[in-house]
Parts: C-alpha cells; structure tokens; sequence
C-alpha cells in the first residue's frame, strides 16, 4: 500500500529522523560534492530552534518524516532556504517541490519580499528544479553582505564557489 503524503510544520518528535535523510540525500550528489560535505548533519540544537521558530517543515509518509525544508531568516526582507532533503526512496513524489512552495507560501504570509536559496550550478536536478519553480540566479555583483557569508561558508567548508550559485524567488510569483 502506497503512503499518504503531506507537508507540516515540524513536530518536536520528527527531529531525530532528519540527520538520516541528509545523509540519505546527500548521496545523490556523491562525485558532485566533497565527502566531507556528504557526511555533514544539521546539529540537533539548530533543527529544534528551527523548529521552536517554525522554520522547520516536514514532508511526512503517513506520520513518518521522509523529507525536510529548512529556513533560516539571515536578512530583513528575504528568508534563506538553507536546506532541503527528501529521502531518495520517496523521491520523484512532488515532496521537494510542495516543500518548496510551503516554504515559499510561508514567506510571502510572513511579509518577505524573497526567498533565497544557494545549489548546484551543473548538476541537472539542482538549478532547473528551482528555475522551474520560480528562482532565478542573483549575480555575484548583487549578494547582500548576508548571501556573501553563505557563499564564503560553503567554500570553507569545501564547496567549490564556481560550481555553485545563489538564486532568489520573489515572494509574488505563483508557480501553475
């Protein structure tokens, strides 16, 4: 029998399975980005202020959580995808795109002009799969001081800054 689907605010009780679907997803890029990215797990701390602020969505199986979207509001006017995972085995559903558009929705109730987000320049399911839902690329000329960090942070951490970009949704588009 199939799995029921749905997009929620995180619950307290779903934090503990999300390190195993960022490990889960990170094996998709897996030739793409650093191991040491690909074994990298969001802190507990991070996910429960996340999800005490309601920053923190849940795609859910029935009740069990299978994919997440995390925001992270880093400037005044726009709010930073900062990570979305979907465990491959329930991938190809349409849950990153609703927990795309949830996170979008989310920002435009908030007031937030935009939504911010950094991935993959060349691997195909990255950039397209935002293009498609509305983001475009922000030129490096126009990083806020905020986007700059992000992209100074990822390439400490191993992230060759050629292979990525920063793309930004504003928060008026509708996606059909």
């Amino acid at each position: 029998m199939n799995p029921r689907y749905s997009i929620t605010a995180a619950r307290p009780e779903d934090l503990k399975r999300l390190p195993a679907i960022e490990l889960a997803a990170a094996r998709l890029l897996a030739g793409h980005a650093p191991e040491s990215v690909l074994k990298e797990t969001t802190g507990s701390d991070v996910f429960l202020k996340a999800q005490r602020d309601g920053h923190l969505w849940v795609a859910l199986a029935d009740v069990v959580p299978v994919g997440f979207a995390h925001v992270e509001v880093l400037e005044r006017d726009a709010a930073h995808l900062e990570e979305i995972d979907v465990d491959p085995r329930h991938g190809r559903r349409g849950l990153g795109t609703k927990l795309v558009l949830q996170v979008c929705d989310w920002a435009a109730g908030k007031g937030y002009a935009s939504v911010t987000l950094t991935t993959f320049r060349d691997i195909p399911w990255n950039m397209p799969f935002y293009a498609r839902l509305g983001f475009s690329i922000v030129a490096t000329e126009h990083l806020s001081p905020a986007l700059r960090a992000v992209v100074e942070d990822e390439t400490r951490r191993g992230l060759d800054p050629s292979r990525r970009v920063v793309m930004s949704r504003p928060c008026s588009v509708r996606v059909q």
